[in-house]
């Protein structure tokens, strides 16, 4: 069996009044982050480790945000179509690890919900998937609650 590692980050502002979707999952928040789709962070990390791990080139290579198909669109639905892509090559998701850092809201309240969710549009079970958060300690954009960043890891395996 061979398997690959994959690595995704990705980092969206936070804007008053936009809606704060967080792996699939709307946030109870005054803000949300700014984006072409749905500007679920979370997600588009979760992608870029798909694509990585596969050599598949990043989301932006696949879902340009100049392309007005993915304008508004569900992030859930790129993930997986991201799934899709691997499989075409023999691959297949073994898990996700993901993090987040924000200020706030809080996520414990909604670590469930996300891992559902995309545990539902990769395929996979709910205990294949871990999300974790923390703060940046009221450091930087991070801090000021300008902007959102996500990371993730992914294993794919084929044979």
């Amino acid at each position: 069996m061979k398997i690959k590692v994959g690595f995704g980050f990705d980092v969206h502002q936070i804007k008053e009044g936009h809606p704060f979707v967080i792996g699939g999952v709307l946030l109870d928040h005054h803000a949300g982050a700014f984006g072409h789709s749905d500007a679920d962070v979370l997600v588009h990390a979760i992608c870029d480790a798909i694509l990585g791990a596969s050599n598949l080139e990043d989301i932006g290579y696949h879902f340009p945000n100049t392309d007005e198909r993915w304008k508004g669109i569900s992030s859930l639905l790129l993930l997986k179509e991201c799934v899709r892509l691997i499989q075409e090559k023999g691959w297949s998701l073994g898990n996700i690890d993901g993090m987040l850092c924000l200020e706030a809201p809080k996520i414990k309240p909604y670590i469930g919900a996300m891992k559902e969710k995309i545990a539902e549009a990769a395929g996979l079970e709910i205990d294949d998937i871990s999300i974790k958060a923390t703060t940046n300690e009221t450091m930087g954009f991070i801090g000021r609650g300008e902007g959102v960043v996500a990371y993730a890891v992914c294993l794919i395996q084929k044979g």
